[in-house]
């Protein structure tokens, strides 16, 4: 059994990677949130009990609880998933971004290398750091045809994007000056159950229930590949467990779609499952000025991960979505407990 320390684990895709790691795996998690606002411990309700679980309120950039967590705890993994992730946010306020995704990355780092260089030969060859980015610090594609791999240059074009390239680089560094054993993915779009509703998808939903505007940037034609959370999550445990050190794997759902065709889509299927005097929910489409910076097109190449790990998404996006829309039309607890805590 590995013992598998799990930083934001609160959130979306961290929740995710919790609850497969404790239904799927005979591992043990423990996980370490700040729980700022998009942090939700109700995401896992259906963990929270079991004996393979630990839960740690704690800030990222505190190396003194991080210490204290380690030598506690004494995991054998790091997967590092805090990070303040909305691209609006960061553009308004990207103060909180340096500190959390480069300073926190930093502290994490400093404080599992400290940890690393006291464990014996054994565990020390076999102790893993897994950083988890995104695939916003290639910056956007030009050709219709292209593809981001393991390869391609960063290019960031927000503040969200740059603190994440910096600390895509922070990880390279401490693996190459330390010898620390760690690996990075980068990831496309996610989407699927427990998403904080200020992202895209959620807030679609969320918005045509209530007949509120649909709001669309621009023309709506900037493309993004969507990958379900949970094919997701089984991939970065497949990384942490299996991946090798030192390496770069990106993580794509093979579902590129403009902006506009999935608002569209969401719409179709709530005409379906949910109807009313607001149906056509695509009646409530708004198009608003687009984000300053916007990048026109991601798409990932995720054929390293598929042949070395032999990992593959098992949802395709239309497979996905309504899996997510059903989700959410079940699980209005858990969305109007969510709007309750405000927003900062």
């Amino acid at each position: 059994m590995r013992k598998i320390l799990v930083t934001g684990g609160a959130g979306f895709i961290g929740s995710a990677v919790v609850r497969r790691i404790i239904h799927h795996t005979p591992d043990a998690v423990v996980n370490v949130d700040k729980l700022t606002y998009a942090g939700n411990l109700q995401s896992l309700a259906g963990v929270a009990d079991s004996s393979r679980y630990h839960f740690a309120k704690l800030d990222i950039c505190d190396r003194a609880g991080l210490d204290a967590l380690f030598a506690e705890h004494q995991p054998d993994a790091v997967m590092h998933l805090a990070a303040e992730s909305h691209v609006d946010r960061s553009i308004s306020g990207p103060a909180e971004f340096i500190h959390t995704n480069i300073v926190g990355t930093y502290t994490l780092l400093e404080a599992a290398r400290h940890y690393w260089n006291q464990l014996d030969t054994g565990r020390k060859a076999t102790f893993r750091f897994h950083h988890v980015s995104t695939d916003e610090v290639y910056g956007d594609l030009h050709g219709i045809d292209d593809l981001f791999t393991e390869t391609t240059p960063y290019a960031p074009s927000s503040p969200y994007s740059a603190s994440k390239a910096s600390s895509d680089h922070l990880v390279r560094a401490w693996q190459r000056t330390y010898g620390l054993p760690t690996l990075i993915t980068n990831c496309s779009n996610n989407y699927g159950p427990y998403h904080f509703p200020e992202k895209l998808i959620p807030l679609v939903i969320l918005n045509a229930l209530e007949g509120k505007p649909l709001p669309i940037y621009g023309k709506g034609d900037q493309v993004r590949d969507w990958l379900y959370v949970e094919d997701h999550a089984q991939a970065l445990y497949e990384v942490v467990t299996r991946g090798e050190v030192g390496e770069t794997y990106n993580i794509g759902g093979h579902n590129e779609k403009q902006n506009i065709e999935m608002v569209h889509t969401i719409c179709n299927i709530l005409d379906e499952l949910a109807p009313s005097h607001f149906t056509p929910y695509s009646s409530l489409l708004t198009h608003v000025a687009d984000r300053p910076g916007h990048d026109r097109r991601y798409a990932i190449d995720a054929t390293k991960i598929e042949r070395d790990l032999d990992w593959k998404p098992q949802e395709t996006f239309e497979s996905g979505i309504r899996k997510t829309v059903l989700w959410y039309l079940a699980n209005e607890d858990w969305v109007s407990n969510v709007k309750q805590r405000g927003k900062p």
